[in-house]
């Protein structure tokens, strides 16, 4: 193969997990040129991804959602004359469109209703048990490429870095800095940590001299920010509304360590080699916890229902999170730090 396609997943932290997919290709066969498809949000993730040649973007609820668009999508694919494609998610309209643009080896998952689209269909029987990256792994293997490195691995490039690092001066932050990101957000509710808690650990965090905090978060997470660092009773970097996914980037390669729940933060930090500290509450590590080179701890409490992942999103209690003491999360960072 000299062409492949692959088609990417569409949430920050599962592309973090499909890139030992990009390497093992590249591994395999090392002259070749990758493209990846890949809806907006998760473009700059994979930009980072050292194995992927060029990046496609493919908005399907924006401008490319129109017939005429979906048509000129398929016809830029067409003359791209790919040798095979990947898709690493159960996706009709992703399958139609490979079909529709001719690529004559299309390796999948797929329903048996329209497993027709794809010519060969991947067995998903036990997946929902395995690890996410190694869900989107098993799609090469397939074919038969090995994946003998299943670490997630991305490159911020020195411009990110540096625009952090100059932000970070502004703010009065030297490169000598101790410096702890805390992420308060996540992508639901159950999977946050109470802001009470974290206000409570940024203020130990600077009564006991661990480092110095920032707080990044996306335009949504501002006021939540906002509200923590104002109880914690100190003075921490608010970054809220600042961070976009390069910014980001930057700033988890100059952390000495985050601290976070389990959120796409999470595992971009991991895959960018920073030491991360995860509190999981509902979801299980062993199914979506940190594949990066950079050192992890897992701070998981065992309240019965959290023994397998739980998505009751109706749930009034939350103390799977609630369970996880500030202490714990103070301990984690001294055993990192020792």
């Amino acid at each position: 193969m000299k062409n492949i396609l692959v088609v990417s997943v569409n949430w920050l932290g599962d592309a973090v997990f499909e890139t030992p997919v990009f390497r093992a290709l590249k591994t395999k066969y090392p002259g070749s040129w990758i493209t990846c498809l890949c809806v907006p949000r998760v473009a700059d993730v994979l930009a980072m991804c050292p194995d992927i040649d060029e990046i496609m973007v493919y908005d399907e609820r924006g401008k490319d959602q129109p017939f005429f668009s979906r048509v000129f999508l398929i016809m830029k694919i067409l003359k791209k004359r790919f040798d095979a494609a990947f898709i690493l998610r159960k996706s009709l309209s992703r399958s139609l469109l490979l079909m529709l643009a001719g690529i004559p080896l299309r390796i999948g998952f797929a329903d048996k209703s329209w497993d027709w689209l794809l010519t060969h269909v991947v067995d998903d029987d036990g997946l929902d048990e395995k690890h996410r990256s190694d869900v989107y792994v098993s799609v090469v293997e397939s074919l038969g490429i090995s994946t003998w490195d299943r670490s997630c691995r991305l490159v911020a490039p020195e411009s990110f870095v540096r625009g952090v690092r100059e932000s970070l001066a502004q703010k009065g932050i030297s490169d000598q800095d101790r410096l702890i990101a805390v992420n308060t957000g996540g992508n639901w509710n159950l999977k946050q940590w109470p802001p009470e808690k974290f206000a409570e650990l940024v203020r130990k965090v600077y009564a006991r001299g661990l480092g110095k905090v920032v707080l990044p978060g996306a335009v949504k997470d501002v006021d939540r920010v906002n509200q923590i660092a104002a109880l914690s009773g100190v003075s921490p970097i608010v970054m809220a509304g600042e961070t976009g996914i390069k910014c980001l980037a930057g700033l988890f390669t100059r952390v000495n360590l985050l601290i976070t729940a389990d959120t796409g933060p999470l595992h971009l930090a991991s895959a960018l080699g920073a030491s991360v500290i995860s509190i999981f509450g509902p979801t299980r590590p062993e199914i979506t916890g940190p594949r990066g080179p950079g050192r992890a701890v897992i701070l998981q409490k065992d309240v019965g229902c959290n023994r397998a992942p739980c998505y009751y999103l109706e749930c009034g209690d939350n103390k799977c999170m609630k369970e996880v003491s500030v202490e714990d999360v103070l301990q984690a960072i001294q055993q990192i730090q020792s």
